[in-house]
């Protein structure tokens, strides 16, 4: 989704970004708010942007109306024999995000990255001076010989961007830049690049369109997987992609492992697919972000109980609010008002005497508890379900519906979109844990299927 990711430092507190896009240099002096970053906690930092998707010219046969029409209402089916068949595994360590390693270029390095169904434009960590050996960390384009960068001329660096009223320019070396600014002060920015994913010894990527971040405080790049035509999933032609979140133990030091698939996931013949939704090309919808995968939560249960909330609620309304999408960006889940209501008088009915009263972690949770005693805070509220369209579910555990903090503070792992200055649902990587998530793109449909993450592969 159209979200930033960014977690706090050690003092565990939200930070919400703004952002200035462009892919040339920006002006300082002029700001233009967009939604807020995706909420992560504790010590790990990484950052996504959102690209927008409007055309490059006006007279663009990808119009905003047309291209939102392609994309939401009747895309074409990648099954063309000429697009690539990926065959690729990787390990992820899961802290607060998916975090992979990606080669790239010509011979590949690593490269750490956010795996992000909410972000489009990837990019990486750049390192500035050559160096005669390959660092671990950044990327070092002048050991790769299929590194290049867009020059001003390039189409994606000559428009104005619709959304944004600055004008595009080049950096002083006549190069595509882009930078960011945060309202914490933090800045990103670089040059767009084209490289190539070196996914195995025999199978590699054509030079995608990519961020080459010079300057950044964050410690991973980002691996943008939405439907956004510069998506990694778009420009490399990814029919299909799927990941397993291992469950996180409160106490253990170690990050668990989990498991990313690009292309076929041999354990999909138990998969149970919901279908992404859909809308009329006709529908102006602001709030909403065409380039999510959104899917049809139908109803919330909690301790067997099937909580009164509409299905209106989780759906799009005429403006977009109530989108509900999987998001493997953001942490924890966050819902629009009317439903999250239902959810906390629930909780409270079920445990308000071991609420912390008044208190508020991060600006967003609002359900926390001062107990270490998790397992009978999660005994006394049950199982959570979410329902989606075809009877598929989304089982949480009593066990993993809440997480801890940090300094004795545990807090049930839902908010308020609002809090968000948002208007969707969004389920995060933290009701995902011990769960297949497939997303397959020929089919627009999204697979959904329980596992041991830790040992699934």
């Amino acid at each position: 989704m159209n979200f930033f990711l960014m977690a706090s430092s050690s003092s565990n507190i939200f930070i919400f970004l703004f952002m200035l896009v462009n892919f040339c240099y920006l002006s300082v002096q002029e700001t233009h708010s967009l939604k807020p970053l995706k909420p992560t906690f504790n010590h790990f930092d990484s950052v996504s942007f959102p690209l927008t998707s409007s055309p490059l010219t006006k007279n663009s046969p990808n119009s905003k109306n047309t291209f939102l029409s392609s994309v939401v209402s009747s895309p074409k089916k990648a099954t063309s024999s000429s697009s690539p068949t990926y065959n690729f595994k990787a390990s992820f360590k899961y802290s607060m995000a998916l975090i992979v390693s990606i080669p790239i270029g010509t011979p590949p390095q690593p490269q750490q990255m956010v795996l992000d169904t909410g972000s489009q434009l990837s990019w990486i960590q750049c390192k500035k001076e050559p160096k005669k050996t390959p660092p671990k960390s950044p990327f070092n384009p002048s050991l790769s010989s299929t590194f290049s960068v867009l020059p001003c001329t390039h189409p994606m660096c000559k428009p104005r961007i619709p959304d944004f009223s600055l004008p595009t320019t080049c950096d002083q070396q006549r190069l595509c830049h882009y930078s960011y600014f945060y309202a914490d002060g933090t800045l990103a920015e670089g040059n767009l690049v084209r490289e190539k994913f070196e996914l195995s010894n025999s199978q590699s990527t054509p030079p995608l369109i990519l961020g080459c971040a010079a300057e950044s405080g964050e410690a991973e790049g980002i691996l943008g997987m939405n439907l956004g035509r510069l998506s990694f999933v778009s420009q490399a032609k990814v029919h299909r992609f799927s990941y397993c979140v291992p469950n996180r133990q409160h106490k253990s030091k170690n990050l668990p492992t989990g498991t990313f698939y690009l292309g076929k996931n041999p354990n999909s013949n138990k998969f149970q697919y919901i279908d992404l939704l859909t809308f009329p090309r006709s529908r102006q919808m602001p709030n909403m972000d065409p380039l999510a995968y959104t899917v049809g939560l139908v109803g919330i249960k909690i301790g067997g109980k099937r909580l009164n909330i509409s299905r209106k609620v989780f759906l799009p309304d005429a403006g977009g609010s109530g989108q509900t999408i999987i998001d493997s960006g953001t942490q924890y889940t966050f819902l629009v008002e009317d439903a999250y209501n239902k959810v906390r008088e629930e909780v409270v009915r079920l445990v308000g005497k071991k609420l912390k009263k008044g208190y508020v972690y991060g600006g967003a949770l609002d359900m926390c508890f001062d107990q270490n005693n998790l397992e009978e805070i999660g005994g006394m509220i049950g199982d959570m379900v979410f329902e989606f369209d075809k009877g598929v579910e989304i089982l949480v555990n009593k066990d993993r519906l809440i997480d801890d903090m940090g300094e004795g503070v545990h807090c049930f792992g839902m908010g308020r979109s609002q809090s968000l200055g948002v208007a969707s649902n969004i389920i995060g990587n933290f009701h995902q844990q011990n769960l297949w998530v497939e997303f397959d793109v020929a089919n627009r449909r999204v697979g959904l299927g329980k596992a041991d993450c830790r040992k699934s592969g």
